[in-house]
């Protein structure tokens, strides 16, 4: 690491020369912007508006716009004539719990490292803030610019923390706010049951950035001349919820399931009683399957009614021809002897 600053923290009458390092990095993956034809790097050039020439950073100033088109410049004498105490100096305001520091107000982190013979006053600061259990709210100038920070003890080492100064905060103005919404009890303990099972101790490595991974894969398969393959879904998406109370039941649910406490819901429950959570989710599911389960059931008994049908049909089929046939023949024999006898007429010889 490179030291960005040198200075002292000045604690009462004491004096501990210190170097600042930037306690954090950021690992976003940067890109260049080039010209999408041949790959050629795009440059932008500092020029006037008023000449058109091109301006080198020696002639750069800072200007002030005061409106109506008019500008003031300033020099760098100009800020160095400024009266900074703190330019390179930390000094110590005020020792305060920790926990009355609002975290939105943090901004930036810096490891301090003691420079020559400061060590030993720098572990007796270090020493006494974790005694105290306290902070150190400190002033200090990095960049120009006077900030707010604090200094507390992290693995050993005095870390400041840059914030911002409280009316850089701004204040939420939402409309929700405004509007007679209540919770319902039920709504409220099924919320804070959900809470409590999923409570645990934050362990940061355990979280990764999936989307730079995914993108450091894009990158590298570009870099191999390979296909990109699109990687499969894992995680099925959740069902629709019913409502807010279905949800929070389900959800409670399935947190209890991935830390592995079902069966001691289970047996909390009763043997072979489902528990509320568990009757509520089966009912979502009961309602979101019914129709699909419906139609095939449906069809298939119809199917089957028709096959039995036809069999029966075909049963019956032989009797009722043989039967058919009979009727056939005494029809033919009553005809036959209703009918009057022919007359026989002698034959004539000659």
């Amino acid at each position: 690491m490179r030291a960005i600053w040198k200075g002292a923290v000045s604690f009462g009458l004491v004096s501990i020369g210190v170097k600042l390092y930037s306690a954090t990095e950021e690992k976003d993956i940067r890109f260049h912007q080039v010209h999408r034809e041949d790959g050629g790097r795009i440059r932008y050039k500092r020029t006037c508006q008023v000449c058109g020439e091109e301006v080198s950073y020696d002639d750069i100033a800072k200007g002030y716009d005061i409106g109506g088109g008019e500008m003031v410049i300033l020099t760098d004498e100009d800020f160095a004539e400024l009266p900074l105490s703190t330019s390179h100096a930390i000094d110590v305001l005020e020792f305060v719990p920790a926990e009355q520091v609002d975290p939105i107000l943090y901004n930036k982190a810096y490891f301090l490292e003691p420079e020559g013979t400061a060590t030993k006053p720098y572990l007796l600061l270090r020493d006494a803030l974790t005694d105290s259990e306290r902070v150190a709210i400190v002033k200090v100038a990095l960049r120009q610019r006077e900030q707010l920070a604090t200094l507390r003890v992290r693995e050993g080492v005095l870390l400041l923390n840059t914030m911002l100064w409280p009316d850089e905060i701004r204040k939420p103005d939402f409309g929700f706010l405004g509007e007679d919404l209540k919770v319902r009890p039920p709504e409220l303990a099924m919320a804070t049951s959900l809470i409590d099972s999923m409570a645990g101790d934050f362990q940061p490595d355990e979280f990764t950035d999936d989307y730079r991974t995914a993108l450091q894969e894009v990158i590298d398969a570009k870099v191999e001349g390979r296909e990109v393959v699109q990687p499969e879904e894992v995680e099925e998406a959740p069902p629709a919820a019913v409502d807010l109370m279905a949800a929070l039941k389900a959800s409670v649910e399935r947190a209890r399931a991935a830390r592995g406490e079902g069966g001691a819901a289970a047996a909390a429950g009763g043997a072979g009683a489902p528990t509320p959570i568990t009757a509520a989710r089966s009912a979502q599911k009961k309602a979101a399957g019914t129709t699909a389960k419906k139609a095939p059931a449906k069809k298939t008994a119809e199917k089957k009614a028709a096959t039995e049908k036809k069999a029966a049909a075909e049963k019956k089929t032989p009797a009722k021809k043989a039967q058919a046939g009979k009727k056939t023949v005494e029809k033919k024999a009553t005809k036959a002897a209703k009918a009057p006898a022919k007359k026989t007429t002698p034959r004539k010889t000659a």
